[in-house]
């Protein structure tokens, strides 16, 4: 009967954690009302909205700092004691997501003649109003929250391989797209969220580390903002 109680104390906590990511956007409110922040001012101050929404970021990163702490010490130093193979597992599941998302999204633009997903369109012009801060909360924040929100919390829900990846899969690609799209071949996108997500759960699967995954969403996030910032 305890171990029953203490496994629905874990899921209850992830599913906190979880559900923590989802609604975060609410913390915005809380400089909002603390400086006075018109509705005005933050649809003509599109800086101040990208500061928000980093504002809300940080303050998800610091709770999942306080309820995982003692998880990811632990998840640290099996990274650091076994670093070069964990590296080269999650580096093949990268390439592997980076496959089926290049692909799919191929598929996608080239049948449906879709214009790309409409969460890396607004990324893009948010990155041409605030670089700076777009830069810090792509390559170093969403890394860290987003691995925790998608791979931790539902790998300790869901014991089972199979459905912490599928779970990991459908979330994910789901949160990337689901608030923008606008018609059924926006949906489709989630297969390349997915896919990413999906072999981010893998790799921590593989390495029973979440500072696998995180790595590795930390480089594909640099290398995109490097490549949105100069190229396009």
């Amino acid at each position: 009967m305890k171990r029953e109680e203490n496994r629905g104390l874990v899921i209850g906590k992830n599913i906190f954690a979880f559900f923590l990511f989802l609604f975060g956007a609410y913390f915005q409110y809380i400089p909002i009302r603390l400086f006075s922040i018109s509705r005005e001012q933050l649809l003509q101050n599109e800086r101040l909205s990208i500061l928000l929404s980093v504002f809300s970021s940080i303050v998800i990163l610091f709770c999942y700092l306080l309820l995982y702490r003692k998880e990811l010490i632990r998840e640290a130093q099996i990274f650091f004691k076994n670093w070069r193979d964990h590296l080269d597992v999650g580096f093949a599941c990268w390439i592997s997501g980076l496959i089926i998302m290049f692909l799919s999204n191929l598929i996608l633009v080239s049948v449906f003649h879709s214009g790309g997903a409409n969460n890396e369109n607004a990324i893009r012009e948010m990155t041409e109003v605030f670089p700076l801060m777009m830069g810090l909360d792509a390559c170093l924040l969403a890394p860290i929250v987003e691995e925790i929100a998608f791979r931790k919390t539902l790998k300790n829900i869901f014991q089972k391989p199979v459905l912490f990846i599928f779970f990991s899969f459908l979330f994910f690609g789901g949160a990337h797209v689901l608030g923008m799209a606008q018609n059924f071949v926006d949906l489709l996108y989630i297969i390349p969220y997915g896919a990413l997500g999906a072999t981010f759960a893998y790799a921590y699967w593989k390495t029973d580390t979440v500072f696998t995954s995180i790595s590795f969403h930390m480089i594909h996030n640099t290398i995109t903002f490097l490549l949105t910032t100069f190229l396009f």
